[in-house]
């Protein structure tokens, strides 16, 4: 196997950040979706299959074209810990809005009650 050079593996490791990044923000979606409309169990199940389907071709097609295929750790290290950023990125702009959402409804209530 040949070596690459440090700019060539940084440029892998970005693109291994991005597709981690793409498959977390696509399951999300998955997951804001299952709340919105119940889901029975075997459409949950269903829908995971075809998920990690979809997961397993992206990133082996990510793998092939950045890598020329071949399994280089710094890819799987750049997809697993974008995907770890992004969900606790996601997590704090999730409090962050509930808070918001919370002061805004304290806030419009008082205002309702004052009315009265």
């Amino acid at each position: 196997m040949p070596m690459l050079g440090i700019s060539v593996e940084a440029w892998i490791f970005l693109q291994a950040c991005k597709a981690g990044a793409i498959v977390y923000v696509i399951y999300t979606a998955l997951r804001v979706f299952r709340r919105i409309k119940k889901h029975s169990r075997a459409a949950v199940a269903a829908e995971d299959v075809l998920f990690w389907i979809f997961t397993a071709v992206y990133l082996f097609v990510e793998m092939y074209h950045t890598s020329s295929g071949s399994i280089r750790w710094f890819f799987v290290l750049g997809v697993v810990g974008s995907m770890i950023l992004s969900a606790f990125l996601v997590g704090k702009i999730e409090k962050t809005g509930q808070k918001l959402y919370r002061d805004f409804r304290k806030k419009h209530r008082k205002v309702v009650d004052k009315s009265d």
